[in-house]
């Protein structure tokens, strides 16, 4: 749309379905990418992406041309198809529903990219779960814990 400016910076975070260690070092960059080429596609700017084995956060400037959760459905359908195709794990990769999208201005933009870049340093000594818990409650979202981190099965 003509004369429209934004600046939307979103770090989305989700999470391998029941948290398991499923993303491998060996092919976890041709996934980094494959999600880039999604963002791009939709014209979003991916900023930094990273993760561990069983979550990734993905730092971008969100163009207001899509709904987030139009995106983050496609994300997760597409990039869960592509890992499946592959054949990277034996049995189906799937990705737990939801996901958590913190919305941040431009001058915070080097610390949350510093965060996650250092991803594998911060969970020597908080969990998946913790990290997310303490984004929630730090953004003072409202959630139900029922719903929010799902034991494994």
């Amino acid at each position: 749309m003509a004369n429209t400016y934004t600046q939307i910076h979103i770090q989305a975070v989700f999470a391998v379905k029941n948290r398991e260690s499923l993303i491998h070092n060996k092919w976890k960059e041709e996934l980094y990418k494959y999600i880039t080429g999604i963002l791009q596609n939709n014209n979003h700017k991916m900023l930094i992406i990273n993760g561990m084995p069983n979550h990734i956060h993905i730092l971008f400037g969100m163009r207001p041309t899509q709904s987030l959760s139009e995106l983050m459905q496609q994300i997760k359908q597409d990039s869960s198809k592509w890992i499946n195709q592959k054949g990277f794990i034996n049995g189906k990769f799937s990705w737990q529903s939801g996901y958590g999208a913190f919305s941040y201005s431009k001058n915070e933009l080097p610390r949350i990219i510093n965060y996650i870049k250092n991803q594998e340093e911060h969970h020597k000594s908080a969990s998946f779960s913790e990290e997310y818990l303490k984004l929630l409650n730090d953004f003072k979202v409202d959630f139900d814990e029922r719903y929010i981190l799902k034991q494994i099965d």
